[in-house]
């Protein structure tokens, strides 16, 4: 009687197709919490923004008491670094500010996660996470997070 040395073509199959089915289950997984991490930058960037908004407002040499330049400004404002950081964590800053009489502004931006939710601050302190659209939410006419 002579002994069989080595593995079986059936053997190798069942375990690559088993290290397979945990590699799949690994990656899904691992693009979600990439997606969270992405969600809490967009999230933290935006309350930076809300910060930012506040030092402006306050500014009397840059703001004059208003948001009036605030969404222009490169160094603190929607135009600046935290827009870079948003866009970078796949999001998109939508920033608006009444540019009449400039009491009121407002960000968002749609969430990374859940393409159905967006993120929105404005000047009255909300952070809120919600499911209409950034157009709707932050517009010149109404800043503010509905």
């Amino acid at each position: 009687m002579q002994k069989s040395k080595g593995f079986t073509i059936i053997e190798l199959l069942v375990v690559i197709a088993i290290i397979a089915v945990l590699a799949a289950i690994v990656l899904v997984n691992v693009t979600q919490y990439i997606n969270k991490g992405k969600d809490v930058a967009i999230k933290g960037n935006l309350t930076t923004l809300m910060t930012n908004a506040a030092i402006y407002f306050a500014d009397t040499l840059k703001g004059n008491g208003d948001y009036t330049g605030f969404r222009a400004d490169p160094i603190t404002g929607c135009a600046g670094p935290i827009s870079s950081a948003i866009t970078a964590a796949g999001g998109s800053l939508t920033c608006a500010e009444t540019t009449t009489t400039g009491v009121a502004w407002c960000g968002c931006s749609q969430l990374k996660n859940d393409a159905t939710k967006y993120y929105c601050v404005d000047s009255t302190g909300v952070k809120v996470e919600n499911i209409t659209t950034c157009a709707t939410s932050c517009t010149d006419a109404s800043p503010g997070c509905l």
